[in-house]
This record gives C-alpha cells, sequence and structure tokens, in this order.
C-alpha cells in the first residue's frame, strides 16, 4: 500500500540505498512523491538502483568517511534545495564468533559504519534541518541493539549505540521541528544475511514469536511513516518491526 502524494514536497538522503532496507524505503518515498538522493559503498548497484526507483542522484561513498559524508550531504542540500529528511540504514553485520575470537578489525569496521557513520550523517545533515525548520531523521539500529544476539557481539554493541544517539539527538533537537528516531526490526529478507552463516539466521528465527522472518516491505512501511509529517510529536523514541520478539 502507498500514499499518493504523501512525500509531495520533500527531500530525503537514504543511505545504504542500492539494497535492503534503504532501497525499499526510497522506493516509497519516491512513488509517494519525494525525491530521494541515495548514498551506498557499492557503486555498480547503486546506479542501477537510481535508474530503477528514479532517484534524483546517488553517491558511491563510505559512510565512515566523515569528509565525503559531509561533502556528499552539501552537494544533496545544492542539488535538492534542502534536506528534509534522512534515512540512515547503511550496516554490516561483522564477523559471526565468540567475544574472544572476535577480529580486533571486524569490530572496528562494524562500529565504524554502524555507529560512527549514523552520527557522522546527522551531524552533516541536521543544520540544513535546523536552517530550514523541519527534519525526520530515521536510524535503523536492530532487535540486537536491545536485546544482543550471540556471536555478534559487535553488531549487537554497535546498534545499542544507534539506539543511545538517536535518544540523545531527539532530546536536542526537540522543539525545533526536526524529529529523530530509531527502528528496531527483527530479522528480515536482506541481502545483508548473506554475510551471515545459516546457523545464525536460523538462531534469529527462533527468537521471533511469530515463526517468520520479517519482509523488507514490512520495515519500509515503519521508516515511512516515521519520515512522514504524521510522525509529529514521537521523538528520541524508538519504534519496533521485531515479529514480538522485543521485551521493552
Amino acid at each position: 500500500m502507498s500514499y499518493a502524494g504523501r512525500f509531495a514536497g520533500r527531500t530525503a538522503i537514504v543511505t545504504g540505498g542500492a539494497s535492503g532496507l534503504g532501497k525499499s524505503s526510497a522506493a516509497r518515498i519516491v512513488a509517494e512523491g519525494g525525491k530521494v538522493v541515495l548514498w551506498d559503498l557499492n557503486a555498480e548497484a547503486l546506479a542501477a538502483v537510481a535508474a530503477e526507483i528514479g532517484a534524483q542522484h546517488f553517491v558511491a561513498l563510505d559512510v565512515s568517511d566523515a569528509d565525503a559524508v559531509a561533502a556528499a550531504a552539501a552537494e544533496a542540500n545544492r542539488m535538492l534545495g534542502k534536506v528534509d529528511i534522512l534515512i540512515a540504514s547503511a550496516g554490516i553485520t561483522g564477523a559471526t564468533v565468540p567475544v574472544q575470537e572476535f577480529p580486533l578489525d571486524s569490530w572496528k569496521r562494524v562500529v565504524d559504519i554502524n555507529l560512527n557513520g549514523v552520527f557522522y550523517c546527522s551531524r552533516a545533515v541536521v543544520p540544513y534541518m535546523l536552517e530550514n525548520g523541519y527534519g525526520r531523521i530515521v536510524n535503523v539500529a536492530s532487535v540486537a541493539g536491545k536485546e544482543g544476539n550471540p556471536n555478534a557481539s559487535a553488531y549487537s554493541a554497535s546498534k545499542a549505540g544507534v539506539i543511545g544517539f538517536t535518544k540523545s539527538l531527539g532530546k536536542e533537537l526537540a522543539g525545533k521541528g526536526v524529529i529523530a528516531n530509531s527502528l528496531t526490526p527483527a530479522t528480515f529478507e536482506s541481502p545483508i544475511l548473506e554475510q551471515l552463516p545459516q546457523s545464525q539466521v536460523d538462531y534469529m528465527r527462533s527468537k521471533i514469536p511469530m515463526g517468520r522472518l520479517g519482509e523488507v516491505e514490512e520495515s519500509a512501511a515503519m521508516v515511512c511513516f516515521m519520515a512522514s509529517e504524521e510522525c509529529s510529536f514521537t521523538t528520541a523514541s524508538t519504534f519496533d518491526t521485531s515479529g514480538g520478539r522485543t521485551t521493552y
């Protein structure tokens, strides 16, 4: 289901836009009248998705590069005339091993992309939103950030950090027209699952009371509500699409 004109006149930056939740959310925003700039590390896939969904522009970048993020945000603001929405969906899983075996380079890379990248994106985009007195920030966390998944310490810790960061950010911006919330999905069908062994996917499915993985469109529907004008009195908060898994 889509809502014609819901994002008419609105502009968005979507990270991780070449696949999964980023792609699905961006496609809905465009279909509902908005203009979108896609960011992703996968340049080839990014170009194909931008053409497929009708994005206004795309930039191949690593969200863990603060300078590249700042430059791309300035470019998006110039090109679109403003930045109304930021959907920070870029993320990786990292290694799937116990803490005592966890590779240091994998830990640092996960934190750099999943947590530092979210911070860099908000840091770059918030000034444009404050200038216009309007903004919606959606930071994609995970149920792992609330409950933790064994053998996924870096991912779980980074996503917990996203939740805490977003709560702080939302409180800073409250009353200024800019709303910031995070999403904590349980595992859903997405290319990111290719980074995990099947045993880990089976474990995560077993923890979902509904007995199935989510569909990317289910989380995209929530993201688009969070990114819309309708989400006007909830900030510094967390929305779940967890199939009943989360307990708080």
